[in-house]
Formats: C-alpha cells, structure tokens, sequence
C-alpha cells in the first residue's frame, strides 16, 4: 500500500488539516452505524491507501476526541448491469472507530 504521503506534516500546518481532511471523506449513517454509536462507535468512509494510524490521528485531530481502537473494512466494488453496459462500482473502506469511555461525536453539528 502507498502512504497519501511521504511524511506526515506537523500538526499545526494548514497542510496537515487538510492531511486530515483527505483521509476522512464522509460519515456513514445507516441504522446499523445509529446503533453502534450507542456502543462508542462511529463509521466513516476512508481513502482505500489510509491505515489504521492515518486514521486514528485524523479522528482525533479533527474531533478533537481520544480513540480507542479503529477497524477497518474494504468493499470490493460490484459489478452492475445497466441496459447492454456492464459496469463497475468503485471499492471503499469504512473505519469503525471506538472511542474511549466519555467521548462522543456528534455528526449533525460538523466540523469545527
């Protein structure tokens, strides 16, 4: 796997929020991801080059919350017909992130 970059920018530079920015695309809200942040748990969609630690770091700099664990799945994307054309959907990783006792994240307020 390549890293997004060579090395990870200080902590405090424009380029290391946008670092942050580009590990993490978006939220997953589904009922199963509802029912998981009742256990400390939030989803996101992830770049497929992202590991564990890109992820965690990301979370915590951007949320300003402490992680617990982080976990990772990819999703092969599936082949869909549409009229004659056969087609492609493109792969994707989620990170379930378990957050330590007492943090939270609450998606419906945004980033800061």
């Amino acid at each position: 796997m390549k890293k997004l970059f060579k090395k990870k920018p200080a902590a405090s530079t424009v380029q290391a929020r946008a670092y942050h920015y580009d590990v993490i695309l978006a939220p997953v809200v589904t009922e199963k991801s509802t029912a998981a942040s009742e256990q400390n748990k939030v989803v996101f969609n992830v770049k497929l080059e992202a590991t564990k630690e890109d992820i965690k770091s990301s979370v915590e700099a951007l949320f300003n919350v402490k992680v617990k664990s982080v976990n990772t799945l990819r999703r092969l994307g599936k082949t869909k017909r549409f009229r004659n054309t056969l087609g492609k959907q493109s792969d994707t990783k989620k990170a379930i992130i378990t957050l330590a006792e007492g943090q939270s994240i609450d998606l419906s307020a945004g980033v800061k």
